[in-house]
């Protein structure tokens, strides 16, 4: 027999790759990802001790070793990358911006100011024709430019885009995310975006300096009638609705 299928399989390499994959999954859930961090952490000490032990020949698996190491690294990259998200989304909502403002295209400068609403409720701010603008109280302009239609997607299901612009008319810097946004249909259904294979210059997340603008594009479901715009992740009520469809 030879002296590899004598040699037990590394028990760390497997705790290492259970710890992994359970703080990959869990690493994208707010708060909960701290939690994340910590199994990520005692996983990848498995792991290099597994890697050792499979390298020194004592033990087998070194495959499941390399996995472990590949899957602890991955969970504590996500759990810092979606904790500056979820951070700026924080602060976001501490600072409410709360009053804003809705621009039709082609509104006179002179014309009476639209009346203000909280962003919390923002009723006077719905079914917003494409291309009006809102202001929120920051400073920050939220614009739905236009709207695709008729896109299908990998598995022949139906799908419609959206394209946003941000401009930043304050004098501080302001959050944008395509988490702040999503999809309502006909029975008054929301739901967040979707993934569109064919989708290009997609919306992410980042902060605007002052004077600053962003454009992208944001991908619903078929059925998506309005899209909402929350103005934060953790808001309870959209700030502003554009009628889409």
């Amino acid at each position: 027999m030879s002296d590899a299928a004598q040699q037990p399989r590394s028990a760390a390499a497997i705790v290492g790759l259970v710890l992994g994959i359970i703080a990959i999954i869990i690493s994208w859930v707010p708060i909960v990802n701290n939690l994340a961090f910590i199994v990520g952490a005692v996983g990848l000490i498995f792991s290099v001790v597994a890697m050792v032990g499979t390298m020194r020949k004592k033990k087998a698996g070194k495959g499941l070793a390399i996995a472990a190491l590949v899957a602890n690294i991955a969970s504590i990259a996500i759990v810092l990358g979606t904790q500056s998200m979820y951070g700026a989304a924080i602060d976001d909502a501490l600072d409410a911006p709360a009053a804003s403002t809705a621009t039709a295209p082609g509104d006179d400068a002179d014309a009476e100011a639209p009346a203000t609403s909280d962003v919390g409720d923002a009723q006077e701010f719905t079914n917003l024709a494409v291309g009006t603008s809102v202001e929120l109280e920051n400073g920050l302009s939220v614009t739905v430019d236009a709207v695709q239609t008729g896109l299908v997607n990998y598995d022949g299901s139906s799908v419609v885009g959206i394209q946003v612009t941000y401009v930043n008319n304050g004098d501080a810097g302001a959050d944008y995310n395509s988490y702040d946004w999503k999809g309502q249909d006909g029975q008054g259904a929301q739901e967040s975006s979707t993934y569109y294979a064919d989708g290009t210059n997609e919306l992410s997340y980042g902060t605007l300096d002052a004077g600053g603008s962003v454009t992208g594009n944001i991908y619903f479901a078929g059925d998506t009638m309005m899209a909402l715009y929350f103005g934060n992740v953790f808001a309870d009520s959209p700030a502003a609705s554009w009628a889409i469809a």
